[in-house]
């Protein structure tokens, strides 16, 4: 639904008055609404610095370049669209200065939906304490500079990259730096060397040949998320409730997915995913466990069945089905999982506790996951949306409505595809150097880690 306050904004006759009052003027987030391109970086102003002694800078420039970019030699008085920081070499307060430096003369002159991308040193990987609190301070100043910046949708985001794992910055720069990342900002994510590399790295059309399974998906993030695959060449299983079945036939008749109707929670859901994805195509390459239930109430209040019908849903169904799919072969090598996990696992809510701890769980589970399956070249991570706009949202409270808008750097809430986005990206063969990793999509909410 349409955000009220930026239709105040933008009436002549009212206006004036909202900007009067000193309310938000959320400004229009730059967004894309096809697939990935080979240039993305085309046309660009970009600056790319780095701290004395860093180890990412070459990879930094090789990835913007390959994007059809041509960083600046020099910074300019003109306006920046994409800064890229690298910090790896910062290990004592006296190289954080370098940030300082940096950005003290850059920030201005980042334009309107400008990118911004720091890579830090990996912390469990640095050399002493000091070391890692350093490479650790970055992450505040990430976050700091996002908030700072976020009224103009400039996005701030960071990368820790380990040693071994800077050949696999590129998908992290086409991301991170691209306008795929409108909503996600104030992120630390990591880059690791634990997934085997895929043997081709598309860039465009990145899921050409590839089959996947979306949870939840007759409406709302999971249709985003369907809709979203196809554009990069997936073809697209839908699965929703059989209560669903109807309105599921009828969007995938229109975006040219496959429906299937199924409860995840029955006993036999994993077996049958299996048979059905083995039979039809010979096995399963991405699998979105979008699907989920809330059944909100205090614990003083909760009964028995509205505890059990949410873990069901939201974390023990997740679990056999990964138990089957990864053990038996059904996921494919080199095959990616996204869990949908929540704000509420990060930060809790009140009333859910039921919800939150599902949510929460996830986050740990990916973590976890992720060596066990990394040696198949699999890369399992969790993305937790914040405030975006759905039909669930849109039934909220007007004064609760504006509030979850509000609460965020760029004061105003998502859209389904700003998470599609995101779980499109942690799906692609580009991505492997991310695993085990839980990325908020949440404009940067003011609200949680």
């Amino acid at each position: 639904m349409a955000d009220f306050l930026s239709t105040l904004n933008r009436n002549p006759l009212t206006g004036p008055l909202v900007r009067a009052l000193g309310l938000p003027n959320p400004v229009t987030l730059a967004r894309a609404d096809g697939g990935y391109v080979a240039t993305p970086f085309a046309g660009k102003r970009i600056l790319v610095q780095a701290a004395a002694h860093s180890y990412a800078e070459t990879a930094l420039l090789q990835a913007l370049r390959n994007g059809g970019g041509e960083p600046l030699a020099a910074p300019t008085e003109a306006k920046l669209d994409i800064v890229a920081f690298d910090a790896s070499g910062c290990a004592t307060p006296d190289d954080a200065r370098a940030l300082y430096e940096a950005f003290h003369a850059a920030a201005r002159k980042i334009a309107v939906n400008g990118r911004v991308l720091i890579v830090a040193a990996l912390c469990d990987a640095a050399a002493d304490p000091l070391a890692l609190a350093t490479a650790r301070g970055v992450e505040g100043f990430a976050r700091s500079l996002g908030k700072e910046l976020g009224r103009k949708g400039i996005t701030v985001n960071l990368a820790y990259v380990a040693r071994d794992a800077v050949d696999r910055l590129e998908g992290v720069v086409r991301f991170f730096c691209g306008v795929q990342t409108t909503y996600v900002s104030g992120q630390a994510v990591t880059v690791r060397s634990t997934a085997t590399a895929p043997a081709a790295l598309p860039l465009n059309a990145a899921m050409a040949g590839k089959v996947a399974l979306v949870t939840g998906s007759a409406r709302g993030i999971g249709l985003a998320v369907a809709e979203r695959l196809l554009q990069e060449g997936a073809q697209v299983v839908c699965l929703d409730v059989p209560a669903m079945e109807q309105e599921l036939q009828q969007t995938c008749a229109r975006i040219g997915a496959l429906p299937l109707a199924l409860d995840i929670a029955g006993a036999d859901a994993p077996a049958r995913l299996a048979d059905y994805f083995r039979e039809r195509f010979g096995g399963l390459d991405i699998l979105i466990h979008n699907a989920g239930i809330t059944r909100d109430r205090t614990i003083a209040n909760m009964s028995e069945q509205q505890w059990d019908q949410v873990l069901a849903v939201n974390f023990r169904a997740i679990s056999e089905i990964d138990r089957v799919l990864l053990q038996d072969g059904t996921v494919r090598d080199g095959g990616r999982v996204v869990c949908l996990s929540s704000i509420s696992g990060i930060a809790g809510n009140f009333g859910q506790t039921n919800y939150a701890y599902t949510k929460a769980a996830l986050t740990a589970y990916v973590a976890a996951q992720a060596g066990r399956v990394g040696g198949r070249g699999i890369c399992i991570n969790a993305v937790a949306p914040g405030f975006i706009e759905t039909a669930m949202t849109a039934k909220m409270p007007f004064m609760m409505r504006e509030m979850g808008r509000r609460l965020n750097s760029v004061q105003q809430g998502g859209q389904p595809r700003d998470a599609a986005e995101l779980i499109t990206f942690l799906a692609t063969p580009a991505a492997y150097g991310i695993t085990g990793n839980t990325i908020r999509v949440c404009g940067q909410g003011l609200i949680g880690a």
